[in-house]
């Protein structure tokens, strides 16, 4: 993000309003690659594809936020890489990491792995540290320490369904994984920003808060979350494409200032749900609308988002989720000049 962009950011965070509104997307592997022209084997093996492919993306919308910015990640095989799981990298899918926890009673003996050393975690620093000068020279900073959530990790450790089953009927090895994790994560997150001073943002995405009912949100994310987010940065966002009516209420006490959310709930009832604490970063469909739809198509789910809200502060114009396979630039475009002309 360039000092502008992260000026802005922040000052949304604070409560002002920008006319008009700000545009931002999460954007990574699903997406850039394939709109840059190239494999996502090609994204994660070559430096300098990855670095020349974010910035075309901030060249070609200099006005749009792009979050977290300079993504150095190696999608959901990153994190779980670092506890030993075998990753699968297709030539042109999204890779997939293996579970490492055959039975709960492996969670015992899991070690809290080194971000220094372990998995895929030093390869993504070092890209950082290689197109350092080259992200400053072009006007930009790194601003965020990233990482996949805690349940998010477990989930990929365990398998979904076998960790979701542990929470029900072994509650205490479900929380020694999640300590576990919680810890290797502050590491990690706390690494990144000794390595880089720019970074003042911490950004978390976990999907499977969305899985679990009031009460189990409540023991397994709700003091993890806290105990992460409690770290002395500006900004504190967290992604959450699947159901977010039972841990957004909770954001406000979390710490967490930004949120991105799916296109089910709407923005109205979220910013009712945390009482217009939390920036809103969402949330037109992005596979149906902003995907699969026309320019005409994007203009008008825009147009129609923006009149529909009763407040217009702590918003930035987003899709619900991150910018997924397949958007055209031509609805990138689009979805800008919505923004741009709503009255």
């Amino acid at each position: 993000m360039t000092e502008q962009q992260w000026n802005q950011l922040t000052r949304i965070i604070k409560g002002d309003v920008i006319d008009p509104l700000p545009i931002g997307f999460i954007i990574d592997c699903p997406w850039l690659p394939n709109w840059y022209g190239i494999t996502i084997m090609e994204y994660f093996s070559n430096d300098q594809l990855w670095l020349d492919a974010n910035l075309k993306a901030l060249n070609m919308f200099p006005g749009v936020m792009f979050l977290p910015g300079f993504w150095s990640e190696y999608g959901m095989c990153t994190e779980p890489s670092a506890f030993g799981a075998k990753c699968t990298f297709p030539p042109n899918e999204f890779p997939h990491a293996h579970k490492v926890i055959r039975s709960a009673d492996d969670i015992d003996n899991l070690v809290i792995p080194n971000p220094k050393t372990d998995g895929m975690l030093p390869f993504m620093l070092n890209r950082l540290r290689l197109a350092q000068s080259k992200i400053e020279d072009a006007g930009h900073q790194i601003r965020f320490a990233v990482a996949r959530g805690p349940l998010n990790i477990a989930s990929y450790m365990m398998g979904t369904t076998e960790f979701l089953t542990i929470m029900m009927m072994q509650p205490d090895k479900a929380e020694l994984l999640i300590n576990k994790i919680t810890e290797f994560l502050k590491n990690w997150l706390e690494l990144q920003r000794e390595t880089f001073p720019s970074i003042d943002g911490i950004f978390l995405l976990d999907d499977i808060i969305g899985f679990i009912g009031e009460a189990e949100f409540r023991q397994f994310g709700l003091p993890y979350f806290k105990d992460i987010y409690s770290a002395d940065v500006s900004v504190k966002f967290l992604h959450n494409d699947a159901q977010c009516v039972v841990s957004a209420p909770f954001l406000p006490e979390i710490g967490i200032n930004l949120f991105n959310m799916g296109f089910d709930v709407s923005l109205n009832d979220l910013k009712e749900m945390t009482n217009n604490k939390v920036v809103m970063l969402g949330n037109i469909p992005p596979r149906d609308v902003l995907a699969s739809g026309t320019p005409d198509d994007v203009k008008q789910a825009v147009t129609k988002q923006i009149k529909e809200m009763k407040d217009t502060s702590n918003l930035i114009m987003s899709c619900g989720g991150g910018m997924p396979p397949a958007v055209s630039t031509e609805n990138i475009q689009a979805f800008i000049e919505a923004v741009k002309n709503v009255k």
